[in-house]
Formats: C-alpha cells, sequence, structure tokens
C-alpha cells in the first residue's frame, strides 16, 4: 500500500483526499428517511397500485363501446325458386318468363336512445368504485408501513437503553473485580451483573434481527431490493384526534370503502334501469333484393320490424334480473350501515384507549422513571462512597432498565393504536 501511495503523482494527492473523503462520507450512511416518503413511494412503486390503475383503464376501455349498435345481419340466397332448373329460364314464344331469383338481403335492429344512454351510463360507473378500492387497498399498506415503521423506531430506542445498559454493567463488573482484589467487597452480585452484560448483548443480537425485519417489510412495500439498507427518522410524533366527531358524515367523506361500496350501489342501479328499458319494443329495418331469372323483373321487400321482450314468456330473465339488482341495492345500503356501525363504536373505543395510554405514558416520563433515576443515582453515590453494596446498585439499574422497558412497550402500544385509528379514518 505504501509503495503505491509512492507512485501517485504530486499533482493527483488533492484528488485522492477527495476520493477518500467521498468514500468516507458514503459509508456513514444514507440520510434518515421519514414515514411521509416510504409512504409516497408506496403510492408510486407498490404494484397493487398499478394493478387497480391497470383494471380501471380496463373498465373505462369497455365503457368507450357501451353505444354500440346490434351488428347488421346480411343473408343471401335463392327466393321462392323451383327445383326444376329447365324452369328457371323463359320458355321461347313469351309464354313462360321464368321461375324463381337470387336474393340479398339486409336487416338492422335499431336501438332505443334511452337505453344507449343508461348502458354507457352503467358503463362508465364501474370503474368509480375500483378508484375507491384502490385508495383502500393503499390505505391497508400506509397502515402496514407505518406499523413497521413505529415498530422499527421503538427498537432503536431500545438500543439507546441497551446502550446506557452496556456502559453501567460494564462498570459495575471492572469496579466490584477491583473491590474483590481490594478486600472491599464479595462476589454476590458480580455473577449477576456479569450474566446481565452478556445477556444485554443477546438482546441487542435480536433487536439487531427485529430492526432487519423491519426493513425487509418496508423495503417490500416500496417494491425495491430487500437487501437496501436504510435509517429511519426516530423521532416521536403524536396526533391529536380528540376533537374529531366519530358521525357517520365522517366515515361516509373518508373511507373509500364505504365510498366504494355507495359507487358500486350507483352502478348497480343504473344497470337495474338498463335492464327495466331491456322490456320495452326494439324496432329495426329489413330490406330483400331479388334478381328474377328468365324474364322476370327485379323485386325489392322493405319492411318494419318491432321485437316484443315484454310478453310474458320473453321476460322472465330480465324480471328476475331486476328483482336480483333491488335487492342487492338493500345489500349494500344495509352493507354500508353496518361498517359506518363497527367503525363508529371501534374509533371511540380506539381513542379513549388511547387517551389512557397517553395518560400512562405521562405517568412514566413524569413521575415513575424520573424517581426510579434518582433512587439508582443515589444507589450509585453510595456504592461510590462504599457505603453500599453492588447487590443493592445493581437492585436499583434493574428495576430501572425493566421500567425504560416497559415504558418503551406502552410507547408502542400507543403508536399502533394510533396508526390503527388513523387506518379506520384514512388519515396517511
Amino acid at each position: 500500500m505504501i509503495k503505491l501511495l509512492q507512485n501517485v503523482p504530486s499533482g493527483s494527492w488533492f484528488l485522492l483526499a477527495a476520493f477518500l473523503l467521498l468514500k468516507v462520507g458514503s459509508a456513514q450512511g444514507q440520510p434518515a428517511i421519514g414515514v411521509g416518503s416510504i409512504l409516497d413511494s408506496i403510492e408510486r412503486k407498490n404494484p397493487v397500485g398499478r394493478m387497480y390503475d391497470a383494471d380501471i383503464r380496463s373498465m373505462d376501455a369497455a365503457a368507450q363501446g357501451a353505444r354500440s349498435w346490434m351488428p347488421p345481419e346480411v343473408g343471401t340466397g335463392f327466393f321462392m325458386t323451383p327445383y326444376n332448373v329447365q324452369r328457371w329460364k323463359a320458355m321461347p314464344g313469351g309464354m313462360d318468363e321464368g321461375m324463381g331469383s337470387f336474393m340479398v338481403s339486409l336487416q338492422q335492429m335499431i336501438p332505443n336512445r334511452r337505453k344507449l344512454n343508461a348502458e354507457s351510463a352503467y358503463m362508465q360507473s364501474m370503474s368509480g368504485a375500483a378508484r375507491e378500492q384502490r385508495k383502500a387497498a393503499l390505505n391497508d399498506l400506509y397502515a402496514q408501513a407505518k406499523k413497521a415503521y413505529s415498530e422499527w423506531l421503538i427498537i432503536e430506542k431500545k438500543k439507546t437503553v441497551l446502550d446506557e445498559n452496556e456502559k453501567v454493567l460494564d462498570f459495575m463488573v471492572k469496579d466490584a473485580e477491583i473491590r474483590y482484589r481490594n478486600g472491599l467487597d464479595q462476589l454476590t452480585a458480580y455473577y449477576k451483573a456479569k450474566a446481565a452484560l452478556g445477556n444485554v448483548q443477546q438482546m441487542r443480537v435480536m433487536y439487531e434481527n427485529e430492526s432487519r425485519q423491519r426493513r425487509i417489510t418496508l423495503n417490500t412495500l416500496m417494491n425495491r431490493n430487500t437487501e437496501i439498507d436504510f435509517t429511519i427518522d426516530t423521532a416521536i410524533r403524536f396526533k391529536d384526534y380528540s376533537a374529531l366527531v366519530f358521525d357517520s358524515a365522517l366515515f361516509v367523506r373518508n373511507r373509500s370503502e364505504l365510498k366504494a361500496l355507495e359507487l358500486e350501489d350507483l352502478t348497480n342501479r343504473l344497470r337495474m334501469e338498463s335492464a327495466r328499458l331491456d322490456l320495452k319494443p326494439q324496432f329495426g329495418v329489413r330490406f330483400e333484393h331479388m334478381y328474377g331469372f328468365g324474364r322476370q323483373p327485379q323485386q325489392f321487400t322493405l319492411m318494419g320490424m318491432v321485437r316484443l321482450p315484454m310478453v310474458p314468456w320473453a321476460s322472465r330473465m330480465t324480471k328476475a334480473n331486476i328483482e336480483s339488482y333491488r335487492w342487492r341495492s338493500e345489500a349494500l345500503t344495509s352493507q354500508r350501515q353496518m361498517i359506518i356501525n363497527e367503525a363508529r363504536g371501534m374509533a371511540t373505543g380506539m381513542r379513549a384507549e388511547i387517551d389512557a395510554k397517553r395518560r400512562q405514558v405521562r405517568l412514566y416520563e413524569n413521575n415513575i422513571i424520573p424517581a426510579l433515576r434518582n433512587n439508582y443515582k443515589t444507589n450509585l453515590l453510595a456504592y461510590q462512597q462504599n457505603t453500599q453494596e453492588l447487590f443493592m446498585l445493581f437492585d436499583a439499574w434493574e428495576t430501572l432498565n425493566m421500567t425504560q422497558v416497559e415504558y418503551l412497550d406502552q410507547l408502542q402500544q400507543l403508536l399502533n393504536l394510533q396508526v390503527e385509528l388513523e387506518r379506520l379514518l384514512e388519515i396517511r
């Protein structure tokens, strides 16, 4: 390596130094990613969004043909032609002009304009529900991402606690060894502290694996390589939803699932209207042209036609479909009301649980942890002044450590409740 550096020209030292600085800077990792950036990436790159987009385009493309007419019917063949080919020709002397003709026919049914409008409205409405279903599917993905993000965040907080614990336990072990060699203390709590130090290292391995699992989850949701390394912003942000009124209007306005059901009901009603118009008479026209054999003149037929789908023996299926659509509308209305009632009850219960959990977290932050930390500091001071034994200091540390972990678990539950409430209200 030294020989390689000696061969570098003097004018290239600046470039080499700049290159090494860039490598060192890149090795320090990428900047922390916030949850908003992750959600934006999920919206752009997750296959669920592209799947629904393709489905919506498929429905819109199909709706463009809603105003099509029925295809014309063309026919050709012999008309009133005798089997005896000799009689096709005119007989000499003018007594027989010949019999039979060759016919070409064209038939076209003319659609009802109201029926075309109803069919077009029905088909154009189909993609509306899919658009809302896309939002609902993405909302579920957002909730998964926010849950994994918050769990990773708490894991990082627990790692910070582990770092502090490792320093404290390392101090206890080394100080106990010195005191034992000097005959100032016994090994009663020494092995407990040493075992606790090993347990901290074991917990670190576990937390590292859990962090990796959350990173894999987020990379998967963002539809990118699962091994891409990145860090997250570990700032905890709580949101206040105490002022929200959980009435029906809030859920109808916010929840894509309810909007999708409403649009599905609209589609169902438009389909029912289209089926009703199927019972209306349908008109058509038929034109036939005959090329007469022998000396027969050319002839034509022009006829108007009407189709009568309302007759009892032809209308049974259409009427059954209309009745089916009517009951389907009632089912969708009841389903919407069921979802609203369930969501209202869940949201109210979650908000009450969030309020209780926040009071518990404040008690940990303002009362419990400060008191236990002061207790630990007091025992540490007494231990340093040789008026306290190691096992009492270890007991004070152990109580503080367990309480800190409990506090972080309470924070995790609070964040999970907030994520679930936001999923329920479709708040990104």
